[in-house]
């Protein structure tokens, strides 16, 4: 059906139909935008309650519990969901409501168009009708004066007594209104033949072309409608995957929570690595009682046993040493007792020996990825001192030493770092038994003090005290002479039972070339950068090692030496 010919009279109608089309559009518009504002809210919200409930960790802080993993896991997931939520808010924003706006503004400025079309039109025709009624009007007042003036006309003719001018002028009245009349019954009669073409034209092309496009304007604004509908909707599904996928996320999450590995990792967490406390032992004060037969009572301690007792405690009655272990282990006697809080020490000696174990290996870990970095920086900066040297236009190649020495100095700082925490590491895990049967002769004339932490990772209170087993790692043998024989280090096998490097103390650059001969000496070339590993004890010799590792001993004189500030002793500039 076409709105031209069925409601070819209908203009004012039309014109509210499709003004409440226009609202209706807008209306829905609102709604959208209603809509993804709460899509937007809901999805701040939900990364807000991520936020807040899965905050910024440092690395001790990071969960290992099962339980706080897939919690972890399905907040990663709801914050995910959130993105999607923020996914679906954008695609309404941008597909539904953004379109919505915009086709709004066509659409009233289009049905402005047309509804002034219509208004133009029904004006033009006004104006032919007007023009028709007044040319009727004015046929209608000359017929009327045309007869008044023929009737006046006919009555002085029939009077006698009228003269014959009076006669004459009503007889030339009578034909001027005659004539008048029929020029507008003339034009009465064109004015209407022209309304009447123009009213057809009006109401058979005019009016049914703009009322055809005022239809499809209004259908293609239920079309639009439609579309919209569905990119609603399509906003919403193509986040459904994703959104299913946070959801099984979610479940394998749940699904991931072991009770078992988190009883495991409470006891790898709070494990001290101590055994039970022994039963303590019986101690008879009544040994010195002197008893007689009439006492009625008998000894539940054989005569033998307690002599046996004295000759083991050294005395009758004797209290366990308050410094023996046994008497210390009373504060640990209770499993759920409190633990005091112990001082941080640089080793880890606070900890029980199984948490201090960890500890040291993690330390050593991080040292180690610092060492590969240091590592991969002096090679970059090696090549790029190769290529300066090549193409001297590039760069200088002197300006790249202070940074490589710095380098070397570092990489001999953590390389000295990770060898003393090997150092106590290997303590703990008991790796150094021979080491360790030495350390036990030397202690017998350094005696422990009350709280102090024994190799095996007891607890101490003494932080003044340090361990001497690295400073027994670092002696040295004098350093042989050019030209004797080099002593020979097997011989300190028996001694020592690992090859652990010595640890740098400084670096040191060679001023002149020596071409190391002698057995035990090291060959350098000019400015060559080297590592101090023993200082000159007076002979004139220093120890050094190379980038490569090599070691041996060059003339002092040769070199200029810079002394690590941390290291032992002063800082030497030769």
């Amino acid at each position: 059906m076409s709105w031209g010919t069925e409601l070819w009279d209908q203009f004012d109608n039309l014109d509210k139909h499709t003004q409440w089309g226009i609202d209706f559009l807008e209306r829905y518009s609102k709604f959208v935008k209603e809509r993804l504002d709460i899509e937007q809210a809901y999805a701040k919200q939900l990364r807000n309650l991520v936020k807040k409930y899965c905050p910024k960790r440092s690395k001790e802080e990071e969960p290992r519990f099962t339980t706080c993993l897939s919690f972890y896991s399905v907040m990663n997931e709801l914050n995910d969901y959130a993105g999607q939520r923020e996914v679906v808010a954008e695609e309404m924003a941008h597909k539904v409501y953004g379109e919505l706006m915009k086709y709004s503004q066509d659409l009233k400025a289009e049905r402005k168009h047309h509804l002034q079309e219509g208004r133009k039109a029904q004006q033009h025709l006004d104006q032919c009708w007007k023009l028709m009624d007044n040319s009727k009007r004015k046929f209608e007042r000359e017929c009327k004066e045309a007869e008044k003036s023929q009737i006046t006309y006919d009555r002085l003719d029939n009077d006698i007594n009228a003269t014959k001018s009076e006669v004459e002028k009503a007889k030339s009245q009578f034909y001027t209104r005659t004539r008048m009349a029929d020029e507008s019954k003339n034009e009465y009669a064109a004015q209407l033949q022209n309304f009447n073409a123009e009213q057809w034209k009006h109401f058979n092309n005019a009016i049914p072309h703009i009322f055809k496009n005022l239809q499809d304007m209004d259908e293609r604004r239920t079309v639009k409608l439609g579309e919209t509908y569905r990119s609603f909707a399509e906003a919403e599904r193509r986040v459904i995957p994703i959104v299913s996928k946070c959801l099984e996320g979610m479940v394998s999450a749940a699904k991931a929570v072991d009770m078992r590995r988190d009883s495991v990792i409470v006891v790898e967490s709070f494990k001290s690595g101590f055994e039970p406390p022994a039963d303590f032992p019986f101690e008879d004060f009544s040994q010195n009682l002197s008893r007689t037969g009439s006492d009625g009572t008998i000894s539940n301690t054989p005569k033998g046993d307690r002599d046996h007792d004295r000759d083991r405690d050294g005395a009758p009655g004797s209290r366990p040493d308050p410094k023996h272990p046994m008497s210390r282990t009373k504060n640990k006697l209770w499993l759920f007792g409190k633990k005091p809080k112990a001082p941080s020490l640089e080793d880890f000696s606070h900890l029980p020996p199984e948490q201090r174990r960890k500890r040291l290996q993690q330390r050593i870990d991080e040292l180690s990825k610092e060492l590969q970095k240091e590592i991969d920086q002096r090679d970059a900066l090696n090549k790029m001192k190769d290529v300066y040297e090549k193409n001297p236009q590039m760069g200088d190649p002197t300006s790249l030493q202070p940074k490589i020495s710095e380098t070397i100095c570092n990489m001999e700082k953590l390389r000295s770092e990770i060898h003393k925490n090997e150092t106590w590491l290997s303590e703990v895990e008991g790796k150094q038994s021979s080491r360790g049967d030495r350390r036990h002769s030397a202690d017998n004339h350094h005696h422990t003090p009350q709280g102090r932490e024994s190799p095996e990772g007891s607890y101490t209170d003494d932080t003044s005290q340090e361990h001497h087993a690295p400073q027994q790692q670092q002696q040295r043998t004098s350093p042989p002479k050019p030209g004797q024989p080099n002593p020979d280090l097997h011989e300190f096998d028996d001694e020592f039972d690992d090859d652990d490097p010595l640890p740098v103390i400084g670096h040191c650059k060679a001023l002149y070339s020596f071409d190391g001969q002698n057995e035990g000496t090291l060959v350098m070339a000019e400015d060559e950068v080297l590592y101090i590993i023993e200082e000159d004890k007076g002979d004139g010799w220093t120890r050094a090692r190379k980038q490569g590792g090599e070691e041996g001993y060059v003339p002092t004189s040769y070199v200029e030496i810079t002394m690590e500030k941390n290291s032992k002793g002063a800082v030497t500039y030769i």
